[in-house]
């Protein structure tokens, strides 16, 4: 019979997701499951978006241009510009969710074999994204133990070879939570300076800083325009997970126009999901407010909880909406399905992201656990109670 490919073979399957098979056959089962597995937040969309939709009037689904649409681009020029990137529409390509802007950018920038530095833990798709494009991911360790903050620089140096061509960032961090510092920004700026490289930094949860502290993107420093990519999506800033709308965004022309090559190849974006990100961008400051006062109370009740357990140690995230924690076990990836195959606490069980595949280097992570703080906090702590119940009887407790 035909065989697959050897790129089909080497894809990684999704950590955030390969455990699904197992938690509907415990809901089958008739016990309730906390998802903190996935960063699908239960916040409501903001109305406008919505008001958008339903107030739609066009009588052709049509095309779009593949950039996007003139008059969205302009809108997110708007927003990008209140937050001193200093770009046109011209500077903008719309892409099918923050997926497609970070293959597009990897496409355009990186050959085969090329190869791409990556703190990590990093988001597990980076992993995909490149085996589709047969790019080379070198991983550099940050650790739990500080916080999981940004490598030394020597640390980065250390693996960059002539084949290096960009490295990506998550800012915050998915699945960590961790928050550059406008230091640890200009190291990298020096850095991709020195060897002329690219900066992929990937933007989902900029609106989402806790304690008053402030966000950088690379796009803030000066002499860096023709480095910096940047990839966004307007799926969790307006929990909008399910528009699959998102942006690359760049000052350097050449990746700009080789750039739209990858897009008109695969037609355009959405068009109705466009409609709706035109009316995001007014969405009111708020409306953010209420979503930062609410994600920093989950965080606060999260980590309170992790580190009043026996054993367990979680540092308390800068910004996202994840956390990732140590815990006293043999294995991430066995806990957190004998969680959902065979624990149950008043009917109740919990699903995580083992965290070992947010890593690329083999053995890291392997107890460790990515939790997302989605859910209200009722139920983030009924998910605590029944994790701590979970831990006391775990046939591989270290």
């Amino acid at each position: 019979m035909p065989q697959i490919s050897h790129k089909g073979e080497q894809m990684p399957a999704s950590p955030i997701r390969k455990l699904t098979p197992f938690a509907d056959n415990a809901k089958l089962q008739g016990k309730k499951v906390f998802h903190l597995n996935i960063g699908q937040p239960d916040i409501e969309t903001p109305q406008g978006m919505l008001d958008a939709i339903h107030n739609s009037t066009f009588k052709v689904w049509a095309y779009t241009p593949s950039e996007g649409t003139l008059s969205y681009r302009q809108k997110l020029t708007e927003y990008y510009n209140k937050l001193g990137y200093n770009i046109t529409p011209q500077n903008i390509i719309v892409t099918t969710g923050g997926s497609e802007a970070i293959t597009i950018a990897m496409m355009t920038c990186l050959n085969p074999g090329d190869e791409v530095i990556i703190p990590e833990p990093f988001y597990a798709n980076y992993n995909g994204f490149a085996c589709q494009s047969d790019i080379v991911v070198k991983p550099i360790l940050s650790y739990i133990e500080n916080g999981f903050a940004l490598p030394e620089i020597s640390e980065f140096e250390k693996v960059i070879t002539n084949k290096t061509k960009a490295i990506i960032i998550c800012n915050p961090n998915n699945p960590t939570g961790y928050l550059y510092s406008k230091e640890e920004m200009e190291a990298l700026k020096a850095l991709c300076l020195k060897y002329d490289l690219f900066l992929f930094s990937d933007e989902a949860y900029r609106e989402f800083c806790y304690d008053g502290r402030e966000f950088i993107s690379p796009m803030h420093l000066d002499g860096l325009d023709e480095n910096v990519l940047v990839m966004d999506t307007v799926s969790k800033r307006y929990s909008a997970c399910g528009a699959r709308l998102g942006c690359l965004i760049t000052k350097n022309e050449a990746v700009i126009k080789t750039g739209l090559k990858f897009a008109q190849a695969r037609l355009s974006a959405g068009m109705l999901e466009q409609i709706a990100g035109e009316a995001a961008v007014d969405t009111p400051d708020i409306y953010f407010e209420a979503v930062n006062k609410e994600y920093t109370h989950r965080r606060d009740v999260l980590v309170k909880a992790l580190n009043g357990m026996d054993g367990v140690y979680c540092p308390n995230p800068g910004g996202a909406f994840y956390v990732v924690a140590k815990f006293p076990i043999d294995n991430a990836d066995k806990f957190c399905q004998w969680m959902l195959e065979e624990f149950s606490y008043n009917n109740q069980t919990v699903m995580m992201a083992p965290a070992t595949g947010f890593y690329s280097t083999p053995g890291a992570g392997t107890n460790e656990v990515r939790m997302a703080y989605v859910l209200n906090s009722d139920d983030l702590q009924s998910a605590m109670t029944c994790l701590e119940e979970a831990l006391k009887v775990y046939p591989g407790r270290v």
